[in-house]
């Protein structure tokens, strides 16, 4: 099976800023600041580590040390003095660029100014912004076999993340979060302290169908929406992108490792350990009666017993897993998981917040900021 690994890193950063090219009444034209969160994921070359000081293993360590040297010019700075419009969508191309001098193959660029918004960067330097909504509803699925706890009514505090290309149209202005707002505004009134069921398109509330039912109501509106994405809860969810449908299950592993190839004395090379996230990712026909591409809860089953290898274990004594380093560990849950569940296509594991690997097949579609 040919992969696909991309080393992710993060940073964050305090700063003031204003927005000179929005209007004098608007709440960002005035002196503001944020808590700015960036990451870079990277396809990086055989040998990168060891290129910069490194080692094979360390590519973590190693792109999370120069994101942090990036930003560092724009921690507790005024934006402004740095470039003359720092929206996201400039934040992130800023910091694209200073990272390129040290860091190839990079596939993505995000700028977060709040939990809730922030813009990414693609691999052909297209702007998708983003936004999240949330609203509470109750729901039921209709087809599921007897006893399936879905098929008794029940409620989630669903999430909605919009993403929208900002290079795509023709609009004088950019899409930017106050258009987001305007157009999830009469959605927000339809779905929120409801029963899904009710409402006309969703007879069967499943996460794959409001994310589609969602796309139909506001493609024509929004004509630059790139995905919709769907928590229906905290660690479960699908997207939709207009044509294929994706879903994910995140968890959580409380695991020991060490660095093989980490040189002695090394703080890696020793026993040490992370709460990593992990998400698997799966794609597959949606199936036209279950309104689903795979059960939730068939996920969690299979994968239960290779999630008990994992969690509160030191992953060293694995024998077939070579190293302990993100891209090892989560290639081995790739072609572990895909021995039990085949829809699986992607793996994400992070050590840190936003500081990990994703490994994929080579075949899987485009990446999907989730």
């Amino acid at each position: 099976m040919s992969l696909s690994i991309l080393h992710c890193a993060s940073a964050g950063f305090e700063s003031a800023c204003r927005i000179p090219a929005l209007p004098a009444h608007h709440r960002s034209h005035g002196l503001h600041g944020h808590s700015y969160f960036a990451t870079v994921r990277s396809a990086l070359p055989s040998g990168w580590a060891a290129s910069v000081g490194s080692f094979a293993g360390g590519e973590v360590a190693a792109l999370r040390e120069r994101m942090g040297r990036t930003v560092a010019p724009l921690d507790h700075a005024l934006l402004n003095d740095h470039l003359s419009e720092p929206t996201d969508e400039n934040l992130a191309r800023w910091v694209r660029r200073h990272l390129a001098a040290d860091v190839p193959g990079i596939v993505q660029v995000g700028v977060q100014s709040t939990t809730h918004s922030g813009v990414d960067l693609d691999g052909a330097g297209q702007a998708h912004v983003w936004r999240r909504y949330r609203f509470q509803a109750a729901h039921q699925l209709p087809n599921v076999p007897a006893g399936h706890q879905c098929g008794r009514m029940h409620g989630h505090g669903f999430e909605v993340i919009l993403h929208a290309n900002a290079d795509l149209g023709e609009r004088d202005l950019a899409i930017d979060y106050d258009h987001l707002d305007e157009v999830w505004a009469p959605l927000h009134f339809e779905l929120n302290y409801r029963c899904l069921n009710d409402i006309p398109g969703l007879a069967n509330p499943t996460s794959e169908n409001i994310s589609a039912w969602l796309w139909q109501r506001l493609k024509p509106v929004l004509p630059e929406l790139s995905w919709v994405t769907v928590y229906e809860t905290g660690s479960s969810g699908a997207n939709f992108n207009g044509q294929s449908y994706r879903i994910w299950k995140e968890m959580t592993l409380d695991s020991a490792v060490r660095m093989q190839q980490a040189p002695a004395g090394h703080a890696l090379a020793g026993i040490h350990g992370h709460t990593f996230t992990l998400r698997l990712h799966l794609a597959a026909p949606l199936d036209q009666v279950m309104g689903w591409t795979v059960d939730f809860g068939d996920v969690k089953q299979l994968f239960n017993p290779i999630f008990k290898r994992l969690d509160h274990h030191p992953l060293y004594e694995i024998a077939d897993l070579p190293d302990g380093d993100a891209a090892s560990v989560a290639a081995w849950v790739l072609r572990e998981g895909g021995a039990v569940l085949p829809q699986i296509d992607r793996v994400d594991l992070y050590e840190t917040r936003g500081c990990g690997a994703i490994v994929s097949r080579a075949d899987s579609e485009e990446l999907i900021p989730v």
